[in-house]
């Protein structure tokens, strides 16, 4: 996982130091971006040990308190358990807001956890203070939209880190039936081709597609040392069980499923009838 360090990890339910794509290292020289590339880092965050971003489904309204989403394993209360998902937990968490230049603007205050996993997915969304008619207003910086369809193999993408103020420019080279990473596994999800060697403290950044410029994915973690299933060394595993490695690639959790969750006010509503995040 690519957290720096991810000093969090569970070992019989207690938490202990790794290294999800967390921090650990002086930041990847930024791949060359795309031509058709409509990505910048407006819009993007900084944690104080991750990435981010404030996005936005279609159904937010200007006057709904704005969100930042970023990875499970990035929760500062420590990582979920495997099957755990966490709802409506009171944050005071800061995020660095970012132009599209990379410079920091401003700081964003969480007001609380809208929802955590790390089951199937490995997402954070928090609610924020301001509005995103207010982030608008004060720093003339929209959210990013969340695409509301499944990403699409071949597309190009880019990696945006707030964390180290550095891209990742690469492609969907396909989707993962399933990728295990010690104790957890996540379905569905997109494996980078080798352009985006993504590494510590790129966990949660936002994956644009570059030819819609829409968030399709939450950038989570890569195999680093060739290991097999464990932390840091995630494998794939097919729909029969056939277990593969690919060392030095990494991977990102699709976000089209978060969209049917938003609700009235901004809010994740597991009830509604189309959302299909996992459930408490």
């Amino acid at each position: 996982m690519n957290r720096p360090s991810l000093t969090a990890a569970l070992s019989a339910g207690s938490l202990a130091v790794i290294t999800l794509l967390g921090v650990t290292a002086a930041p990847a020289e930024a791949a060359t971006r795309p031509a058709d590339a409509q990505v910048s880092f407006a819009g993007t965050v900084a944690l104080d040990d991750c990435s981010g971003s404030v996005v936005r489904s279609p159904a937010a309204a200007d006057d709904d308190p704005a969100m930042v989403m970023t990875n499970g394993h990035c929760l500062e209360s420590g990582m979920p358990a495997a099957g755990q998902v966490i709802t409506d937990q009171p944050s005071s968490r800061t995020f660095t807001l970012l132009d599209a230049d990379a410079n920091q603007v401003g700081t964003l205050q969480a007001t609380k956890v809208l929802y955590a996993t790390m089951t199937d997915t490995d997402i954070t969304l928090y609610q924020l203070s301001s509005t995103y008619a207010q982030i608008r207003q004060q720093y003339q910086i929209d959210a990013l939209p969340l695409a509301t369809t499944h990403p699409v193999q071949g597309h190009n993408i880019e990696v945006v880190s707030g964390y180290w103020q550095s891209t990742y420019s690469c492609a969907i080279d396909g989707f993962a039936h399933e990728v295990r990473e010690a104790d957890w596994t996540w379905k569905d999800s997109v494996r980078y081709t080798s352009g985006c060697h993504v590494i510590g403290g790129t966990s949660g950044s936002p994956v644009m597609d570059t030819s819609t410029g829409q968030v399709v994915a939450v950038n989570n973690t890569t195999n680093e040392n060739g290991e097999q299933c464990t932390l840091d060394n995630p494998c794939e595993v097919d729909q029969n069980g056939n277990v593969t490695i690919h060392q030095g690639i990494g991977y990102a959790e699709e976000t089209y499923l978060i969209a049917p969750c938003v609700g009235s006010g901004n809010q994740i509503d597991l009830t509604l009838p189309t959302c299909a995040l996992p459930k408490p």
